[in-house]
């Protein structure tokens, strides 16, 4: 029974360096990338490290945490955020002083500047600063070492290992924007349409232009004027296929589709899942097949 109730807390929790770690790890981090960097700087250290969202999302606007992330995050002795108003749900259950914030003092595109076009905008699901940088690999590098940054801070007795850490993750980054440089270079088209408001970081690291970013969530799907717009926009600059993201909605993509004959494709946020660099990896392929 003892073994039973121990496998099934790991399960619960699982954090990122084993099971051991439990309800009791040292540093809760909240997403996919920035749990994923501060457990690759943790390596050698000891210290044990949680990721408190592990369910399939697309966004965190409505996001709670249940029991289990609340106590872990009350354990932890540092919380790692991706930060930039993302994880509006933690306020009132952390300590600010216990944060490490991965966003800090990296410049924000505005939610209304995908380069330059109009974003179109759902009351209530819209960032006046869009938080997803680390879609950017230069962004994501940036949290890597505000990241490092903080923990040596925290734990200076670990900053050497925290050093020498960060510098193979970098480089993995770096590796990363070349590849996607590499990929997209030769597109015959470098127009978007999406149906999600959180890939301007992505599209401006590799050259693209988001024609129109919808934000669709159940109660804030895209209105039929929305729809003739973006019909008119997929003939007008005769896109080969739309983009959805995978944990959301495609309905109105469906019909887009329908209408226009463009393919329906998913790009993956990277904000949960089991890894970082194989959803981006994943993401600059799939923009690579469905634009040519």
């Amino acid at each position: 029974m003892k073994r039973i109730l121990a496998i099934l807390l790991c399960a619960a929790l699982l954090p990122l360096t084993g099971c051991a770690a439990g309800p009791h790890a040292d540093i809760a981090a909240t997403t996919l990338p920035v749990a994923e960097f501060t457990q690759r700087l943790c390596q050698g250290t000891g210290l044990t490290v949680t990721r408190l969202v592990t369910e399939p999302v697309s966004c965190l606007h409505d996001y709670c945490l249940n029991v289990s992330q609340v106590k872990a995050a009350e354990a932890a002795k540092t919380i790692v955020i991706s930060g930039a108003g993302l994880e509006d749900f933690l306020e009132g259950v952390i300590d600010e002083e216990k944060t490490i914030d991965a966003s800090a003092g990296i410049p924000l595109l505005c939610g209304e500047d995908h380069n330059g076009e109009h974003e179109e905008e759902h009351e209530g699901h819209h960032h006046e600063e869009d938080p997803h940088i680390w879609l950017s690999p230069a962004g994501a590098a940036k949290m890597a070492e505000n990241i490092f940054t903080g923990l040596s801070q925290r734990y200076p007795e670990h900053a050497q290992i925290f050093a020498d850490n960060l510098t193979p993750l970098l480089e993995e980054l770096d590796a990363l924007q070349r590849y996607g440089d590499d990929t997209l270079s030769s597109l015959s088209c470098r127009e978007l349409i999406t149906f999600h408001d959180g890939f301007s970081y992505f599209a401006q690291s590799f050259g693209l232009t988001i024609l129109a970013a919808v934000e669709e969530e159940s109660g804030s799907e895209a209105s039929a004027r929305e729809l003739i717009e973006l019909i008119g926009l997929t003939r007008e600059h005769s896109l080969p296929a739309i983009f959805t993201e995978v944990n959301g909605s495609p309905s109105a993509a469906s019909v887009l589709s329908r209408e226009t004959g463009a393919a329906v494709c998913s790009l993956d946020m990277a904000m949960a899942g089991d890894s970082y660099f194989d959803a981006m990896y994943r993401n600059i392929d799939t923009v690579k097949e469905a634009l040519g």
